[in-house]
């Protein structure tokens, strides 16, 4: 028995696509359905690593958690990785196969097809049901040769499309009727019907709307989703604004943001913690005064770091730590707080070396091989400054090209299980660095960073609970407002 399959293709990027598909995954979870989320090709830097040892994108990783799934290579075979406005890292079932410009992956669709194919064939001989996730929007009439992120993967599996827009952006009828009238009649064919996302108001107003949405595309609106205020999950790519009521006891904690930043998920949980005052600080911006400044990941290390140079920011972090202030470097961030960051291969672009900001006594070198991890340790933060007693359990992923070396890696940040050990942590006691993506999701881990930060009676926050119960809330109103016998009919005629 083979799964049978539905994909959700938006109107636009950030339509509600992401979303919809980890619903999906939780609803019939829920109901005891073997069911697997699966995006052909997806661009993005935000991205996880799997259990079999690869690298996918961010929303995957959501989606399989909603699926109760570890993720896998197979749920997002292509993944894309900018690191300049015209080229990308091309991810091929989890591992980095080249370096191209548009023009040059245009080529090579085809190629990338079949590697997509064989990731959807291997799921549909394990699971039920596959929720498909397409990519931007159908109707980009420049990129429907070779497709593989859309309708080109749609007709090629032949499965049926829902299609959602975005109330909230507005236009969503021009959205969905335009983009409708684009396809080919094939590719219209295929779409059984409308999601309209992200509303606001009395559904009244909108029910004329949808009247003639429906007699004009003969195509029935499966459902109108609201607008979940507070809702916080993993973002694909985007930095999305949160709102959380915050404490009197407080800290501020300030990241610029690089024109190549990666996985910014990694501050989520101080974003949502009610005692973090959070700033990100964009260009031509000043940072403001703070108690920790957190260096971000970076898809392009060298350009990001010659590029904060020019915002005049590497002067501002001077004087915040002359004035005492904590300065944490993640992934990239670590490597820019060393004396040297070279690049002899050219793997992120021509510049070959740079000065780092010397923070940290150590030199980093650009690799061909990615290091793609799972691990688990002991934070040795407070440890190291005597402020508690042992070291905390911590969790996290390291995805990299870089290799450090020097002296600053003998008073590493973490030990991990396994005896290996990450990081560094400066004799003055106020930077620290680590190449750990996700290492404030855990509720000690974050606990200690904010008490370093000097946070005396830090709140401890759960990120994985908090995680699974927003899953479960954009669930629960999915499935209130969404026609889920009209998908059980949409499934059954396939």
């Amino acid at each position: 028995m083979t799964a049978t399959t539905i994909m959700v293709q938006g109107t636009t990027s950030d339509a509600g696509k992401s979303t919809l598909v980890a619903a999906l995954c939780r609803i019939f979870r829920r109901e005891g359905v073997r069911v697997v989320p699966f995006k052909p090709q997806n661009m993005a830097l935000n991205s996880a690593v799997t259990v079999d040892g690869g690298e996918i994108g961010r929303a995957q990783a959501l989606q399989a958690q909603a699926a109760g799934l570890e993720p896998v290579v197979d749920m997002n075979p292509v993944l894309l990785k900018p690191t300049t406005d015209i080229g990308a890292q091309v991810i091929i079932h989890g591992k980095a196969r080249h370096q191209m410009n548009a023009v040059q992956y245009h080529e090579y669709k085809t190629l990338a097809m079949t590697a997509v194919l064989e990731s959807y064939h291997r799921l549909q001989q394990q699971y039920e049901l596959i929720v498909v996730e397409g990519a931007g929007s159908p109707a980009e009439i420049n990129l429907r040769d070779r497709d593989i992120a859309n309708m080109g993967f749609a007709e090629a599996v032949d499965c049926p499309v829902i299609l959602i827009a975005d109330i909230d952006r507005g236009g969503v009828f021009a959205h969905l009727v335009g983009t409708l009238a684009l396809l080919s009649e094939s590719e219209q064919a295929r779409v059984r019907g409308f999601v309209i996302n992200r509303f606001r108001g009395d559904i009244k107003l909108l029910q004329s709307g949808l009247d003639w949405l429906e007699q004009h595309t003969g195509k029935p609106v499966l459902g109108v989703l609201p607008y979940l205020h507070g809702l916080h999950i993993d973002g694909e790519d985007g930095i999305n604004p949160v709102d959380v009521e915050k404490s009197a006891q407080k800290i501020v904690v300030v990241v610029p943001v690089l024109p190549r930043i990666s996985n910014h998920t990694d501050f989520d949980p101080l974003r949502l913690h009610p005692q973090v005052e959070f700033h990100y600080v964009r260009a031509g911006e000043k940072l403001p005064p703070a108690d920790l400044i957190i260096l971000p990941g970076s898809k392009n290390t060298l350009a990001d770091l010659h590029w904060l140079r020019e915002q005049g920011w590497a002067a501002q972090i001077q004087r915040h730590v002359r004035f005492g202030g904590k300065l944490l470097g993640i992934c990239g961030g670590l490597q820019m707080l060393g004396q040297q960051l070279l690049d002899p291969h050219g793997i992120e672009g021509t510049q070959r070396s740079a000065e780092g900001l010397g923070w940290l006594e150590m030199t980093t070198e650009l690799q061909p091989h990615k290091q793609l991890h799972r691990r688990s340790g002991r934070l040795l933060l407070l440890q190291e400054k005597g402020v508690s007693q042992g070291a905390v359990q911590c969790e996290g992923y390291e995805i990299h090209a870089g290799i450090s070396t020097g002296p600053a890696l003998q008073s590493p940040l973490i030990r991990f299980d396994n005896g290996d050990t990450d990081g560094a942590l400066s004799d003055c006691g106020q930077i620290a660095g680590t190449y750990l993506h996700g290492v404030l999701d855990h509720p000690d881990a974050l606990q200690a960073v904010l008490a370093w930060s000097g946070l005396a009676q830090a709140e401890k926050l759960d990120y994985r609970a908090l995680r699974e119960q927003q899953i479960d809330r954009l669930a629960d109103a999915t499935a209130q407002h969404l026609d889920l016998a009209a998908i059980r009919k949409i499934l059954a005629a396939q």
